[in-house]
């Protein structure tokens, strides 16, 4: 090939172009001048906006397969659960009814037995619907507020219990709201009665609502108490109608003082009740108990 026919320039993979320590040095002031600019001048928040507004109709889209999956598993799980619950209902409803026609055999037993001894008709209380506002913020006297007062009828005395078991007492009416002292304050005392062996003793509460727990004083070591014990209200108090479900024995434990420890969780759901049912004596008012603040 004849001299001066070559090109001399190098070929397209062999150039170098500009530094690649130039190229850093004006990327990097760019970006320098760029951030001063933002934070003196704010352009980056409205950029934001206009892209975001761009891109909304793309994102939208783009999320439906996903929520319609969520949608469609969140149905079945529904389903499911609906499906069960009616059935646990169904059940309730049955074992229900079998025990309301059980209660109103008995019922009607005891009225016939009263009346062939002689003896005055059992009142039963009127029972009336509350929830359950608030907790009160004493960490020292469990408490609740509920949304019925002296406007409803209620009065001090007034028996509280949830669908488990005895919740606690109304201490202080109010116009349209109560007071409830729940039953594991440490001075309300419960009468209760064991339904296995026919014992009868005070309940006292621990005064801690967070791991509620009632102690039976004065129990002698030859009790026949044992843990797994229902303890229902006995109502020797008069305020307390009787056969009320209020706690299981889970404690049985000699003491050297000549006494037995027993303790029993309460039935009801003392920290996490939300509705209530308030039993109250139609022709006379249960004295609250004094309460100390």
């Amino acid at each position: 090939m004849p001299p001066g026919t070559l090109d001399p320039t190098p070929p397209p993979f062999f150039r170098q172009g500009t530094p690649a320590l130039t190229k850093l040095i004006v990327l990097a002031a760019l970006a320098v001048l760029l951030m001063v600019l933002d934070a003196r001048l704010r352009l980056t928040p409205p950029l934001r906006q206009a892209i975001a507004t761009v891109l909304h109709p793309l994102q939208w889209l783009a999320l439906q397969p996903v929520h319609g999956v969520q949608w469609l598993a969140a149905h079945a799980v529904d389903v499911h659960r609906a499906r069960r619950e009616a059935e646990e209902a169904r059940l309730a409803l049955a074992e229900q009814a079998d025990r309301a026609g059980l209660v109103e055999y008995l019922a009607q037993e005891n009225r016939e037995l009263r009346a062939l001894l002689g003896l005055r008709q059992r009142v039963w209380p009127q029972a009336q619907a509350a929830e359950v506002l608030h907790a009160l913020p004493d960490p020292y006297r469990p408490a609740l507020v509920i949304d019925r007062g002296r406007a409803h009828g209620l009065q001090p005395g007034a028996v509280v219990l949830d669908g488990q078991g005895v919740l606690g007492q109304v201490t202080r009416t109010l116009p349209w709201t109560s007071e409830v002292t729940l039953l594991v304050h440490r001075q309300l005392a419960v009468p209760v009665l064991n339904t296995r062996t026919g014992e009868r003793h005070l309940a006292f509460g621990t005064g801690d609502a967070d791991e509620p727990l009632l102690t039976l004083r004065f129990v002698p070591l030859g009790t026949a108490t044992a843990v797994g014990d229902t303890l229902v209200t006995s109502g020797i108090d008069g305020v307390y109608p009787p056969g009320l479900p209020v706690a299981q024995v889970v404690r049985v434990e000699p003491q050297g003082s000549g006494f037995a420890l027993v303790e029993a969780r309460p039935l009801a759901r003392v920290r996490d009740a939300l509705h209530v049912l308030v039993l109250q004596r139609p022709d006379e008012t249960a004295r609250a108990p004094e309460v100390q603040r």
